[in-house]
């Protein structure tokens, strides 16, 4: 399997999240665990042969749906991802946004997933932050030819450890976002923004869009 391909496969069984989300987020104060939860858990999801019927593709789609959003924490992932932008917005674009931002990553990441091949995933660390508020959780993806460094980057939000973002080999996904977003909000406008990231969601969602992104 080429690297960039699985990295975004990698990428995508985190964001595909788990099974009984409410019981897991909270099972654990460890960050460290709440992640290997969720990993183990849509691990698990992947190879339930039941749900691997093509027929019942949409069903199983449906249901990493509901685990995904109750994981990440989109609100947070988007106002990080506008920056400056996102003061500017008024509470109608703000929700508009972060709609179609979290529409577009899961439409991105469910397709991927469902090439995953059983590459393995190491927790190798927690690093917990600024009173227990932040942390950062260490893996690596382990496969024949080389290990990927990849960090989940977390926030205590009282009932459990949410994702706000994802470095893969350094590289921030919500940085990359950010630098994104900016030059199509100078260039033309935050409503030209939303037309492309629309479109880029119709791609995805007919099976054109294969960019490891949430971008336009």
């Amino acid at each position: 399997m080429r690297l960039k391909n699985l990295i975004s496969i990698v990428v995508a069984v985190f964001f595909c999240t788990i099974t009984h989300v409410s019981s897991i987020a909270q099972a654990s104060d460890r960050p460290i665990d709440a992640i290997q939860a969720t990993v183990d858990a849509v691990l698990n999801t992947i190879k339930d042969k039941a749900l691997s019927d093509p027929a019942r593709k949409e069903e199983r789609r449906e249901k990493i749906s509901a685990l995904l959003r109750e994981r990440f924490n989109f609100q947070e992932m988007a106002k990080r991802s506008l920056a400056k932008h996102w003061k500017e917005r008024t509470p109608e674009e703000k929700k508009q946004f972060v709609d179609i931002f979290s529409d577009l990553l899961e439409a991105s990441y469910i397709g991927k997933i469902e090439a995953y091949t059983d590459e393995k995933v190491r927790y190798d660390k927690e690093v917990i932050k600024k009173q227990d508020k932040y942390a950062v959780v260490s893996t690596s993806v382990v496969t024949k030819d080389v290990d990927i460094p990849i960090d989940y980057k977390v926030i205590n939000k009282g009932d459990g450890w949410f994702v706000y973002d994802v470095v893969i080999e350094g590289v921030s996904f919500i940085s990359t976002y950010r630098s994104q977003y900016n030059k199509v909000i100078i260039k033309e406008s935050f409503a030209g923004l939303i037309d492309k990231m629309k479109k880029k969601l119709e791609e995805v969602n007919s099976g054109e869009g294969n960019k490891n992104t949430a971008e336009s």
